[in-house]
């Protein structure tokens, strides 16, 4: 058993079908990222995210479209998993040792709420995973530099996580969702340092231009 993933880029091309692309590209970049990264384009299971904490435990006779969700979990092997963004940060989590993964979006709203605390306790409850086995890794998203808030929101950050997260007016998505994993006992955590606003890497971004596509992060369980 092996674990594979990865992040796209924009030069996979526009991976959501909800952004106003043609249906046939986003088809066709899916099935060129399943040739690519080798698994069946016919089994991948993603979400329609709603910046909630919803997580679904999924199998091969899931939907491949999971509604009202943001993340999914399963331990079946060559079911791949897909988080979409553009800005957001797309989390995958896993334990080698249960062979059980996760995909999460974390938003703001998805962050406040403590998805990665959530998706955590479910993959202990659910599959018996250990914290010390579980690995997790943060995708490009917007960093502290360009994630500015309303002042606001910005206290409600101060209050509820701490002042080392509040830059003015600018939050740090990353280091919330670090902090809360930690809570959580996961020592195991990779984290992007790209912007996707402002690295000029070739990544989607709402923040530059709302009318954008998505990149993803992907991952499976290879037999």
């Amino acid at each position: 058993m092996k674990i594979i993933y990865d992040f796209t880029t924009s030069n996979d091309g526009n991976l959501a079908f909800h952004v106003g692309d043609d249906e046939k590209n986003v088809i066709r970049n899916r099935q060129n990222l399943a040739l690519k990264m080798g698994y069946d384009y016919n089994k991948l299971i993603y979400m329609n995210q709603t910046h909630g904490n919803n997580i679904q435990i999924v199998d091969k006779n899931s939907f491949n479209l999971m509604e009202n969700c943001d993340g999914i979990i399963t331990n079946c092997k060559n079911l791949p998993l897909m988080v979409m963004v553009a800005d957001c940060i797309p989390i995958l989590m896993f334990d080698e040792k249960k062979g059980v993964i996760a995909a999460v979006h974390a938003g703001r709203n998805s962050t406040f709420l403590k998805i990665v605390q959530i998706t955590i306790q479910k993959m202990i409850d659910e599959f018996d995973c250990k914290v010390v086995d579980i690995k997790v890794v943060l995708g490009a998203s917007i960093q502290k530099c360009c994630y500015e808030v309303s002042s606001e929101l910005a206290f409600i950050v101060e209050n509820s996580f701490g002042k080392e997260f509040v830059n003015g007016r600018n939050i740090d998505l990353q280091g919330i969702n670090k902090k809360l994993l930690i809570e959580m006992g996961i020592t195991n955590i990779e984290i992007s340092s790209i912007c996707t606003k402002c690295s000029n890497k070739p990544y989607f971004s709402y923040r530059k231009d709302k009318n954008t596509g998505r990149f993803a992060g992907i991952i499976f369980i290879d037999s």
